[in-house]
């Protein structure tokens, strides 16, 4: 179930109140339309893939499968689909029993050449009830809606939201990932983009390499 949680605003939500709506968009941009989703580049031996992904909605998961090269979107108290390798809900990650490697590398292409997987145990999934925000339209109000939920807080440093500053400032880490996956294969991601050609934000472009 969805926890109402408090969190204090005081005088940024002044600052905020005669622009709010500007201050906000930057947090919850209104989707834009298009059809190309999914494994929109397959990776093959020689050149990474690329994983494009509209995760604008704050309700649900998007959950990717490597092996079968399948995307589900799902409400965020939904099951999780039987098959599954990670899964994207705005800019947060977790994935399904994996371990996450934040490498060095800013190259993809470099990835399958990375021989230090062996000497990292690498991060699993922690369990958070104020992470998953699922309604921000609240925020004026003085609260937030999240979700209980899995995390991964190492594939989640791919993007830095800074907040403490209206509007919000967006980082991307620039490195690979490494994700050890539980039946002992690898994979390697890249958040290559966060928005889509409108600048509307929550659109993920993935890098990927699988199998590693």
């Amino acid at each position: 179930m969805n926890k109402l949680i408090l969190i204090t605003l005081s005088g940024v939500a002044a600052m905020l109140l005669p622009s709010c709506n500007d201050v906000l968009g930057d947090l919850y941009d209104e989707p834009a339309a298009t059809s190309e989703y999914g494994f929109v580049e397959v990776c093959t031996e020689s050149k990474p893939g690329l994983i494009y992904i509209n995760a604008t909605d704050y309700t649900t998961w998007t959950y990717i499968d490597f092996e079968n090269r399948r995307i589900d979107s799902l409400y965020v108290n939904d099951p999780a689909p039987a098959d599954w390798s990670f899964a994207v809900h705005r800019y947060d990650t977790k994935t399904n029993n994996a371990k996450v490697i934040a490498t060095t590398l800013t190259d993809i292409n470099e990835a399958r050449a990375w021989t230090d997987a062996g000497n990292v145990e690498g991060a699993g999934d922690i369990w958070t009830t104020d992470k998953i925000v699922t309604d921000m339209s609240t925020m004026m109000d003085g609260y937030l809606s999240y979700a209980d939920s899995y995390y991964n807080p190492v594939l989640s440093g791919w993007l830095n939201v800074d907040t403490s500053t209206m509007p919000p400032e967006y980082t991307m880490s620039d490195k690979v990932y490494i994700l050890l996956l539980p039946d002992g294969k690898r994979a390697a991601v890249k958040l290559a983009d966060f928005m889509n050609s409108a600048g509307i934000k929550a659109y993920m472009s993935i890098q990927y390499v699988y199998p590693l």
